[in-house]
């Protein structure tokens, strides 16, 4: 399990934790100021300052050997903020995780709070300047994002019940969109997010800086090449590079240091040859999220 499961996961997945989703924890964590402020601003994130950098623009600095080492450990550092002093502002406490729809589906049958809701991707707003709904939000989040109305989409019911939202991220993912689970701030877990590569700022800073925004999943793909008929369907499927086809063979390649344990692979292969085992299962990524 991942260092957030030990933290938070009382035994087994942090995401799995119903205390994580209690409004008793809300006010612990005092999610509702916390989420007060940021939604203010998320959606103009990437040119706010937050601690007097900008994330637009901030690349070469995180590129350079000396410069990007002291940079990232700042900002990773207050990613994973859990200290009582932590600001309201920017992106204090704020992280995510990868996870497959199975997953996903659990929590928001069984775990996420009331009321839950389908809003507006910040990050593809930010990134094409599009809204497209696509992150269910719950517990004390959807209070607050209810009151900011360029977040809410039209002509969706709001809230919702567990059976639309499951249907939701069901669709979601038939679509080829990666589940993503977010504490808001840690360990408060406030939405489960449908991102995709390039306009997930969570991934983006993830690959493009090797920022601790998005860990991979719980698990990782299992190849079986035995049962693989070199459709290669699965490898328009992975939006993370981790497979490519070999005309030789005849078969995918899986890259595991690439995988990011999603599922969408597995989800499209018509054969069976993918599956997803625990990470720490396979020795050559075991702790490695």
């Amino acid at each position: 399990m991942c260092e957030w499961c030990l933290k938070h996961g009382d035994g087994g997945k942090w995401y799995f934790n119903a205390r994580n989703y209690q409004k008793e924890l809300a006010e612990e964590t005092n999610a509702v100021d916390h989420l007060n402020e940021i939604l203010k601003v998320f959606d103009r994130s990437g040119v706010t300052p937050i601690y007097g950098m900008k994330f637009a623009g901030s690349g070469y600095k995180l590129q350079t050997p000396i410069i990007g080492r002291v940079v990232r450990r700042i900002i990773n550092g207050v990613l994973h903020n859990e200290g009582p002093k932590r600001k309201h502002i920017g992106v204090d406490g704020h992280f995510g995780q990868v996870l497959p729809i199975e997953d996903a589906s659990y929590i928001i049958e069984n775990l996420a709070a009331e009321p839950l809701t389908l809003n507006y991707c910040v990050c593809r707003y930010m990134c094409r300047g599009e809204k497209e709904a696509r992150c269910i939000i719950f517990g004390v989040m959807s209070e607050v994002a209810d009151k900011i109305t360029r977040y809410i989409p039209e002509n969706v019911k709001r809230p919702m019940d567990r059976e639309e939202a499951t249907r939701y991220l069901e669709s979601f993912s038939e679509e080829g969109l990666v589940s993503t689970v977010w504490f808001h701030p840690v360990p408060y877990i406030t939405a489960i997010c449908s991102c995709e590569n390039p306009d997930c700022m969570g991934i983006r800073m993830r690959q493009d800086y090797d920022l601790d925004l998005l860990y991979k999943a719980e698990y990782v793909v299992q190849f079986n090449p035995d049962l693989c008929e070199g459709l290669k369907s699965c490898v328009s499927a992975c939006q993370f590079g981790a497979l490519s086809f070999s005309p030789t063979k005849n078969m995918v390649n899986v890259d595991l240091d690439k995988c990011y344990g999603c599922g969408n692979c597995r989800n499209v292969c018509q054969h069976n040859a993918l599956t997803l085992v625990p990470r720490n299962d396979i020795k050559q990524v075991a702790g490695r999220y």
